[in-house]
């Protein structure tokens, strides 16, 4: 029986099964096997086995944060980097499509989600951060896709540059729905 990891809601559960499950193939995880138990649901997917406790789920939903309160423990501060860069470079592509001709009624709303998902993403990487420090601890970054962005590019994980990146991805947020309005 695989080793089952704890997620603090639902999302962060897929998320975590699209980075590690079938070699991180995108989209794997909405082939994931959904069981309730009598402690919350277990998502799993291949060698991958996940579980979101009810009460994780409901008070994520209840806060209104996508991937739940805490510190995750199932995705690294660079994982969550990553995912914040996806999801920016989706809203931007969507973006310049829906400033060209909005043609589908939904763009909008898909542009949204994209830069508020790369926003709730860039804050959890910040919640890594010891109060005060600069830069992330070694020991925060397990995975080796988190390893190798530390070692590649560390420029990418200070908080100077992680604060920026939340900042704009808020702006970009609240820019889209005031053209929205106008």
């Amino acid at each position: 029986m695989p080793e089952r990891g704890l997620a603090r809601s639902l999302v962060e559960a897929y998320v975590h099964l699209d980075l590690v499950a079938h070699g991180g193939e995108p989209g794997a995880s909405r082939r994931a096997a959904v069981a309730e138990e009598q402690d919350g649901w277990v998502l799993r997917l291949g060698d991958a086995e996940v579980l979101v406790p009810y009460e994780a789920e409901a008070g994520a939903r209840h806060e209104q944060l996508t991937f739940g309160s805490g510190l995750s423990e199932l995705i690294d501060p660079g994982q969550w980097v990553l995912i914040a860069a996806t999801y920016a470079r989706r809203a931007l592509e969507g973006g310049l499509f829906l400033a060209a001709g909005p043609s589908d009624a939904g763009a909008f709303d898909t542009v949204a989600a994209d830069w508020r998902v790369a926003a709730d993403a860039v804050a959890e990487a910040l919640k890594f951060f010891p109060d005060g420090a600069t830069e992330l601890p070694q020991e925060a970054f397990w995975s080796e896709m988190g390893r190798s962005l530390r070692e590649l590019q560390p420029d990418r994980l200070t908080r100077r540059k992680l604060e920026d990146d939340l900042a704009f991805y808020r702006q970009s947020l609240d820019d889209l729905h005031r053209l929205q309005t106008q």
